[in-house]
């Protein structure tokens, strides 16, 4: 079950200890992104805004490269799936971004909530274990704790979501800074 399936929107909890905390803002910053990319075709997820290459295809491609890379392959030391272990990044700098124009509106949604649950996987099996304070090696090397990764990730969102916000109000209106209602799911029009 993702976000998408549950009814009522992700918030954090009001009173709540620190992992509930941080994974509370963590996923009120996905679901806030994905309203901001949910019901778009093709030709809306290739959208940009004035001189900016930036588009909502490739900020959810981007963003479910940063899942698998932090989550999957650092904070579980599992492989990158595909298609991140095919890519040749380094004659391919930036391939996250720019391959989302070939790619269809239902593989761009499917992709980044394939690599959310992924994340969820990860996290939930440390928080079991270790908890925020788990250590582990990132893939440039680094050590960095759960707790600092989390953190790392909701600026990343907060980040794109600013992105999204500006793209997405200039295809259709929306604006916002929370969806209203239930989390919205990815719908085609």
């Amino acid at each position: 079950m993702t976000m998408f399936d549950t009814v009522g929107y992700p918030e954090p909890p009001t009173v709540g200890g620190e992992a509930e905390t941080l994974l509370g803002s963590l996923e009120r910053q996905r679901a806030t992104f994905a309203w901001k990319c949910a019901g778009l075709d093709e030709d809306r997820l290739r959208v940009g805004v004035g001189a900016s290459a930036v588009t909502l295809g490739g900020l959810l491609k981007h963003l479910a490269y940063l899942e698998d890379l932090n989550f999957t392959r650092g904070l579980a030391a599992a492989p990158l799936p595909s298609p991140w272990r095919e890519v040749d990044w380094a004659s391919e700098p930036g391939w996250d971004w720019h391959s989302a124009a070939a790619d269809s509106a239902a593989d761009l949604y499917r992709l980044w909530e394939s690599s959310v649950d992924r994340s969820r996987r990860a996290v939930a099996d440390v928080l079991t274990t270790v908890g925020v304070d788990c250590v582990y090696r990132a893939p440039d090397g680094t050590l960095l704790t759960l707790r600092r990764l989390v953190v790392d990730m909701i600026e990343e969102y907060a980040r794109h979501t600013g992105h999204a916000d500006l793209i997405r109000e200039a295809i259709d209106g929306r604006v916002g800074e929370d969806p209203p209602g239930p989390a919205y799911p990815f719908e085609i029009r």
